[in-house]
C-alpha cells in the first residue's frame, strides 16, 4: 500500500514500539526456560520441532526458498501471512519469540522494519539477509548518482535504506539468494549438507529455465515500455531490456495529479502502451482510474511479495503468468 512520508513515519514508530514491547515478552519467556537458538551448537542436527531445524522467514520469497531447499529437514515459520502486503508488517509477541528461538532466519534487510528490529535483538547465529547475496540498486537515480541520505523510495511511498528491494523478480538475483540459503542451511545443519546442495541445485536450475523463458518470450516485442501502479519491476525491466513507467508517489485511494497523468498519457502514446498493470495485494482502483482516463486496458503484474493461496500458486507459476501478461501487453511475437 502506498503511504506518504509522514504517515509511514507514524506507522514505523508504532511498529518499532510494538516490536520492542513484544521483545520484552519474548525475552522474559526465554529467561523462564525457553530454548534460545544462541545455545544451539554448530553442527547439531534435529534440534528443532520434531527433530527438524526451526527456520523463520520474513515474507513469501524467503519462505519459499526455505521450504524448497530445506525440504523435510526444516520446519518453516513465515512471519507474513498469505495475502498480506508485507511492507507494514507488525510482529506479535509470539512471532518475536519465534525469531528469538530460530536456528536460522531468512529476511531482506530494509523491507520490513519490525523484522529488522527483531533480528537485531535475536541471538541467532545463522541468518541470511537477501541483500548480502544480491545488493540493491536504486532505479530512480540517474546513472552514477548516489543518494545523499542513502535512502530511496520504491515508488509505492515506502522508504528503503539501500534501494529498490524487489530483487526476487529477477530470476538470476533470486538464484544468488537461493545459493546463500542453501549454504547457510548446511552450516546450521551439516549432517544434511548433501540434501541442501541437491535442493539448491534444483531450484537454481529451475530459475535458469525461467530466465531463458523470459528472454525468449520478450525477445520480439512491439514496445519495450510498460506502465504499472507499483514501481516494483525495475530489476525485471533492467534484466530483460524493458522500460518501466510507474505511477509512483500516489496513494491507491487517491487520483494521480493532472501533470503526472499527462506524462503517462504522453509516454503511452509515444511507446504504444496498451495496458496499465496493477498488483494483487492492493486495490486496483488506481490502475482502473488511470486506464479509464487513458482508454487503456488493465492486467495483473504480480510483484510476488506474497501469494494468496500457496496451495494453488507459487513463485514459478506466478512468474510465468507475469510473463504471459507482459507478452500480451508488449505485443510479443513468436
Amino acid at each position: 500500500m502506498t503511504l506518504n512520508r509522514s504517515s509511514r513515519s507514524g506507522r514505523l514508530s508504532t511498529s518499532i514500539a510494538l516490536t520492542a514491547t513484544a521483545l520484552v515478552g519474548a525475552l522474559a519467556l526465554t529467561a523462564c526456560g525457553g530454548n534460545s537458538s544462541a545455545s544451539t551448537e554448530s553442527g547439531k542436527s534435529g534440534g528443532g520441532s520434531g527433530g527438524k531445524l526451526d527456520v523463520v522467514a520474513s515474507f513469501y520469497p524467503m519462505e519459499y526458498l526455505a521450504e524448497q531447499i530445506g525440504g523435510d529437514h526444516v520446519k518453516v515459520t513465515g512471519l507474513t501471512a498469505p495475502g498480506v502486503e508485507p511492507h507494514d508488517l507488525e510482529l506479535t509477541a509470539k512471532q518475536v519469540g519465534a525469531v528469538q528461538k530460530a536456528h536460522l532466519i531468512l529476511y531482506l534487510k530494509g523491507l520490513q522494519p519490525a523484522v529488522d528490529q527483531a533480528v537485531s535483538q535475536a541471538g541467532t547465529k545463522y541468518k541470511v539477509d537477501a541483500t548480502a547475496a544480491s545488493p540493491l540498486v536504486d532505479h530512480h537515480l540517474d546513472e552514477g548518482e548516489v543518494p545523499t541520505d542513502q535512502a530511496s523510495q520504491d515508488g509505492d511511498g515506502h522508504s528503503h535504506p539501500q534501494g529498490d528491494p524487489h530483487i526476487w523478480l529477477d530470476p538470476t538475483r533470486y538464484a544468488a539468494i537461493a545459493k546463500s540459503v542453501g549454504s547457510e542451511l548446511a552450516k546450521a545443519d551439516p549432517a544434511h549438507t548433501a540434501d541442501y546442495q541437491k535442493n539448491t541445485d534444483a531450484v537454481v536450475g529451475k530459475l535458469a529455465t525461467l530466465d531463458q523463458e523470459f528472454r525468449d518470450g520478450l525477445k520480439n516485442v512491439k514496445t519495450k515500455t510498460f506502465v504499472t501502479s507499483h514501481a516494483a519491476f525495475g530489476y525485471l525491466a533492467d534484466h530483460y531490456g524493458l522500460d518501466q513507467i510507474a505511477i509512483n508517489g500516489v496513494d491507491p485511494e487517491s487520483e494521480p495529479t493532472p501533470a503526472r497523468l499527462a506524462e503517462i498519457q504522453k509516454a503511452a502514446k509515444e511507446h504504444g502502451v496498451t495496458t496499465i498493470f496493477f498488483e494483487t495485494l492492493v486495490s486496483p482502483k488506481l490502475a482502473d482510474t488511470v486506464a479509464k482516463d487513458l482508454r487503456l486496458k488493465t492486467a495483473v503484474l504480480d510483484p510476488l511479495e506474497g501469494v494468496k493461496d500457496p496451495a494453488k500458486s507459487d513463485y514459478f507459476s506466478v512468474m510465468r503468468q507475469n510473463l504471459t501478461n507482459l507478452k500480451a501487453a508488449l505485443g510479443a511475437t513468436g
